[in-house]
């Protein structure tokens, strides 16, 4: 499995199936792609071009919802419910976007994703300071997570310290936090590596990993390039 930052929230997660499958060409048709979250231009990022099988969308916000940049036959998934897809599992657990648990900023939905035997969580644009124990109970155990760690519009560095503590992940990946010419402002990741105590954090252009390579023990924080 590989796993690509495209800066803010959007992800693309390359993973294989369990079974080879051929198509009618005799090709292997066994890799999975999957995009969570791409971005439109206002934000002042440049717009990646990715290809999905499957596309997860957390919310309806510029910075979260471009589908128009997504090329391929995808599946398309915006809420909560259950999914099977290439199998590639997807849970969409509702979640809020306001701290105060209201509909000012709107709701947000949690993907799980399981494949590889890999258990990975997006935690989309959350707001809440503190998951309820249906969202604990419903996100089970992860060795893969994906948080918001730049404040303003999402938790702060020191909220985020709580959910991981909440969740209890294997990896965590700091995501929606400021970056060079990105518009929106946001708190930068150096605040969130000093909540967790983290002064050399691995920084990889991509995460590359098999269920094998997963801490047996602990906590680890990888911070992905764009």
């Amino acid at each position: 499995m590989q796993i690509i930052w495209k800066g803010q929230s959007c992800f693309q997660i390359i993973t294989n199936r369990t079974k080879n499958n051929l198509g009618d060409n005799g090709r292997n048709n066994n890799q999975v792609n999957i995009v969570i979250d791409p971005y439109g231009e206002t934000t002042g990022l440049r717009v990646p071009k990715l290809e999905a099988d499957i596309l997860l969308v957390t919310h309806d916000h510029p910075d979260h919802n471009n589908i128009k940049a997504v090329s391929g036959n995808y599946f398309l998934i915006l809420g909560a419910g259950e999914y099977e897809i290439k199998d590639v599992f997807i849970q969409g657990i509702p979640a809020f976007h306001d701290p105060a648990c209201k509909t000012g900023k709107g709701e947000v939905t949690i993907y799980t994703i399981e494949s590889e035997e890999i258990r990975i969580c997006h935690l989309a644009d959350l707001g809440q300071k503190e998951l309820t124990e249906d969202q604990v109970e419903k996100i089970g155990n992860i060795d893969i997570l994906m948080i918001p760690v730049g404040g303003v519009y999402t938790i702060s560095s020191k909220e985020a310290t709580k959910i991981i503590s909440q969740i209890e992940p294997k990896i965590v990946i700091p995501m929606h936090y400021h970056i060079p010419k990105l518009k929106i402002k946001l708190e930068g990741l150096e605040k969130f590596l000093k909540a967790m105590g983290v002064k050399s954090p691995e920084t990889l252009n991509k995460l590359t990993i098999k269920k094998k390579d997963l801490p047996e023990e602990g906590m680890e924080i990888k911070v992905l390039r764009i």
